[in-house]
Order: C-alpha cells, then structure tokens, then sequence
C-alpha cells in the first residue's frame, strides 16, 4: 500500500468476477503493480471471481467463446475454433498446454500472485451473498480477506481514482 502518512494516495478498486486461470492473472497482476506504484488498492471478488481466494485452487481454461485463444505451437501461433471447445477433454488439454507455457516462460504461479498482493496490503474482499449463494464457508478461503457486499464495494468504489471490472 502507499506509504504510511501519504493521506493523498490515489486509489484502485476492481470488481473481480472471473475464476479461470486466464481470467485469473488481469486482476491480481495489475492490482501488485498498482500497489508497487504506491497506490491503495480493494479487489471485491464476487461469483465465479470469489473461488480465486480459495485456500486450494485448481484453476482451468475453457475454451468456449474464446476466439481470440491462440496458443504458441510448432513455431506458430494456433486459434482454437470455438466448434474445437464441444469436443471432450479440449479444456482440460488447452489447461495443461497453458500451465506447460507458464512454467515453461517463468510467470508467476496465481498463488504467487494472490500471496503478493496480500504482502503488497492489497485490500480483499470476499462478496458474502456469493459466499452464502455458492456454500463456501470462510474455512474455505485464505486467510485475509474481509466479508462484504455491494456496499462495501460501492462505498471503496466512490472513493477510488480507477475502477475496473474484470
């Protein structure tokens, strides 16, 4: 977070709705650069975004309505036709490939990440409808992040520079 004392430091909120592993690294990489660069950040993490603060994660990619996935293979770049996604096993293949190139080009883990942005006093919060809605119980998630709902997010939301969606 932005230095103690510094009362003006401008601040980053984002709304984080997506729990795949593609989806997972917009959120967390811009919210420790954010925090890097001085700012305070809040990521509200509500439906499918609230299981990226589970204590296991097992995060995948699906292939469906993603036509701009291109994988580097053979020396090139391949797209996956979304007629490829109803094929059996294409998202558990297309995961593996990705989890292959992230290690195989040093990123970062999710993990990684998420345990940044907690070093980094990134503000968490846990939506409590989804929470309620999905039965997740907080024995569930990392230790850290605050419940909350729309309000607590809307009321962070009004005080922020940037909002993001994602």
């Amino acid at each position: 977070m932005a230095e103690a004392g510094a009362g003006n430091a401008k601040r980053m909120s984002m709304i984080v709705t997506k729990g795949t592993l593609d989806w997972a690294y917009p959120p967390f990489i811009l919210a420790t650069t954010a925090a890097a660069m001085g700012l305070e950040v809040t990521m509200f993490f509500t439906f499918y975004g609230l299981s990226l603060l589970k204590k296991k994660l097992d995060l995948g990619i699906s292939t469906l309505g993603n036509p701009a996935m291109e994988m580097p293979m053979m020396g090139m770049h391949m797209k996956m036709p979304n007629l490829v996604s109803a094929l059996p096993g294409v998202d558990t293949m297309a995961t593996t490939m990705m989890k292959n190139l992230i290690k195989k080009k040093g990123v970062a883990s999710i993990e990684e990440l998420r345990q940044a942005a907690i070093d980094s006093d990134v503000r968490m919060i846990a939506c409590q409808m989804t929470m309620d809605l999905f039965e997740y119980k907080p024995e569930d998630m990392i230790e850290g992040p605050v419940l909350g709902g729309a309000a607590t997010y809307i009321e962070t939301a009004t005080k922020s520079e940037i909002n993001l969606f994602i």
